[in-house]
């Protein structure tokens, strides 16, 4: 190899040592606390329904140090949405259960519903970030166990309502909604034939008012809504054939480091690539739901970075389909 040519290698890997630092440094420093609030219109309410505000909260893995975060979702409570969906992962560290309450006090009293993601029961661990390319990660066999009955305790004290492996209505804004959830699909603690019992049971109940989509005749009318922490295709298989309208789900962090034009490297379950985080669509069979995947708030504290991928609330506007 020439003097000439040995000079502009050294110089090409100096270059990319030094782009590869630049883009870790952002993504650890700057970017992952750019706190962003998406908006998104879902046109899924039939013709003449009141606009539902709901504000999609996820993976937040607070830790009690990371003050910015706690304000910036305190904050959100200005939106003043109608509804709070929680799909999961809120504790990111074994003492952060004080910082959570300080965190979502301005919203109680706001009507909510929530599912558990794995940060829920157990504290993160350390994990050779590599592994995420071989698919999904196994979850450690030792992890400390957090207080989720404290964590619970505090959402039923706020007003929200828990639908892990169950279901349960309330109305908003005049709209009879249907809510059906899993316990965390990364774990596999999630029980379809359980949530689908319960839907059945449900919709017996409430027979003689509609079932989901109607309205035509003047009675109320339901929407359906599946939540979930983890976006598995069989939750979401399940979701739609038990006649979800609208999916809530969490857990992929949007890949948490993109590729800039590319998008994510990586969904930690086995949902499409391009449908890691947004606004989309999930077909099964003839049936068709909206799928509102979170890219969410944080990070594992032992995984500190986001690249392209700005940390995220969501406030969707639920609008009558034209």
């Amino acid at each position: 190899m020439s003097t000439s040519t040995s000079r502009a290698v050294w110089t090409t890997l100096a270059a990319t040592a030094a782009a590869g630092a630049g883009a870790l440094a952002w993504g650890t420093l700057v970017e992952r606390k750019l706190f962003t609030l998406r908006r998104v219109s879902v046109p899924v309410l039939p013709a003449g329904a009141t606009p539902i505000t709901v504000l999609h909260l996820s993976d937040m893995h607070l830790a009690p140090f990371q003050h910015r975060k706690q304000r910036w979702v305190r904050a959100l409570a200005r939106l003043k949405p109608d509804l709070i969906v929680d799909t999961g992962d809120n504790v990111g560290h074994r003492d952060a259960f004080e910082s959570l309450e300080h965190t979502l006090e301005p919203f109680r009293g706001v009507p909510g519903v929530f599912v558990n993601g794995s940060n829920d029961y157990w504290a993160p661990s350390f994990r050779n970030p590599l592994r995420y390319f071989l698919g999904p990660t196994n979850n450690p066999v030792v992890a400390e166990k957090l207080d989720i009955d404290r964590e619970h305790a505090l959402f039923s004290s706020l007003g929200w309502k828990d639908i892990d492996n169950g279901a349960i209505t309330f109305e908003v804004n005049g709209t009879q909604i249907e809510f059906f959830g899993v316990d965390d699909p990364h774990r596999r603690y999630d029980e379809l034939e359980t949530v689908s019992s319960a839907l059945d049971e449900l919709r017996s109940e409430s027979s003689d008012d509609t079932v989901p989509g109607s309205g035509s005749n003047g009675r109320r009318t339901t929407l359906s809504i599946g939540v979930a922490h983890a976006p598995y295709q069989r939750i979401l298989n399940s979701f739609v054939t038990n006649g979800a309208q609208l999916i809530f789900a969490g857990h992929t962090h949007g890949g948490q480091v993109c590729v800039p034009g590319y998008g994510a490297l990586v969904t930690n379950c086995d949902i499409p690539r391009t449908q890691v985080k947004g606004l989309s669509t999930w077909r099964r069979g003839a049936r068709v739901a909206f799928l509102h995947v979170s890219a969410g708030l944080g990070t594992s504290i032992y995984a500190p970075v986001r690249f392209a991928c700005l940390p995220e609330a969501t406030l969707l506007t639920l609008v009558p389909a034209s």
